[in-house]
C-alpha cells in the first residue's frame, strides 16, 4: 500500500517536471531570437535543444535517475534566469495581469472616469 502511494507520488512529480520543461520549451519557442542576444544569454536554438532534451528525458527516464534531474535544473535555469531577462529586454511581453500600467486609479477601459460630470 505504501509503495503504491509512493509510485503515485513519483508519477505526479514526473508530470509536474514534464510540464515545467514543456512550459520552458514553448516559452522559448515564442520568444524572438534577437532578445536572447540582447539579454546576453545563449541563443534561441541552444535553449530550444536543451529544453526539448529535458522534456524527452523526463518522459523516458525514471525520476530517480540523474538525467531528469539535470533536465529539471536546465528548465529551472531557463524559467528563473533567462525568461525574466528576455521579458525585460523585450519590454515585458506579458498581458499585464496583476500589474498597473500607469494612469489614475479612476481610469476606466475607455479613459478617465469623471463621475458623470
Amino acid at each position: 500500500m505504501l509503495m503504491l502511494g509512493f509510485a503515485g507520488f513519483l508519477g505526479l512529480l514526473k508530470i509536474v517536471l514534464m510540464a515545467l520543461a514543456a512550459f520552458g520549451l514553448f516559452d522559448a519557442a515564442f520568444r524572438r531570437e534577437d532578445a536572447f542576444r540582447a539579454a546576453d544569454k545563449q541563443n534561441k536554438v541552444f535553449w530550444l535543444i536543451i529544453l526539448a532534451i529535458a522534456l524527452v528525458v523526463s518522459y523516458l527516464f525514471s525520476i530517480l535517475s540523474f538525467l531528469p534531474i539535470i533536465g529539471v535544473i536546465a528548465s529551472i535555469v531557463y524559467i528563473v534566469d533567462v525568461r525574466p531577462a528576455l521579458k525585460q529586454v523585450s519590454g515585458g511581453g506579458g498581458s499585464g495581469w496583476g500589474r498597473r500600467r500607469g494612469g489614475s486609479s479612476s481610469d476606466g477601459p475607455y479613459g478617465p472616469y469623471n463621475g458623470g460630470r
